[in-house]
């Protein structure tokens, strides 16, 4: 479960179906009880070669560690800021990387763990477009990190879907529908 207890009292922005905010509670709380809350997906997309930044997630990660997934994610802080001002800055933390980024889109959904824990997230996703860019990854999030091109990552997936995080289809889908 969370192994760093200071993570499991940060707060998270409980919304209704339609994104409204209608409270807030730890993170703990939410992902036992199987809250809907606020969160982003972020995706960095090398312009030039056309490219998606991905990492795996560090194996000390509360859930899904070793994982592979978009460039970042996280919850947006209560009175922090934007969701995209926030993005961006978890994305800088994560990966070393700082970039404007454009909202492409949203969804919904819902995970049952094994242990336990749930995610039920209405979740932004997020795109920053760059050129050879130094990827400077936190290790304590972090375990590797690679760049595919999409129709690469489409046969990962359909080889070995359990190596992705279980946000990650919808969040690609929303990537690929605004590449339209």
């Amino acid at each position: 479960m969370f192994k760093n207890p200071a993570e499991a009292n940060i707060p998270v922005i409980l919304v209704d179906d339609y994104d409204h905010e209608i409270g807030i509670s730890s993170k703990k709380h939410a992902h036992q009880e199987g809250l809907l809350h606020r969160a982003f997906s972020v995706f960095v997309k090398d312009s030039k070669t056309d490219r998606l930044l991905l990492q795996q997630r560090a194996n000390a990660k509360y859930h899904s560690p070793g994982l592979w997934t978009n460039a970042c994610c996280g919850h947006p802080l209560p009175d922090s800021g934007s969701i995209s001002e926030q993005a961006a800055s978890r994305l800088e933390y994560e990966m070393g990387i700082r970039v404007n980024l454009k909202n492409i889109g949203y969804f919904k959904y819902f995970h049952q763990f094994t242990d336990g824990l749930f995610e039920h997230e209405y979740d932004h996703v997020f795109v920053g477009y760059v050129e050879d860019v130094k990827v400077d990854p936190c290790p304590d999030e972090v375990s590797s990190y690679r760049w595919v091109k999409v129709d690469e990552l489409l046969r990962w997936q359909g080889r070995d879907p359990s190596s992705f995080t279980p946000w990650f289809n919808p969040a690609l889908k929303c990537i690929l529908e605004s590449d339209n």
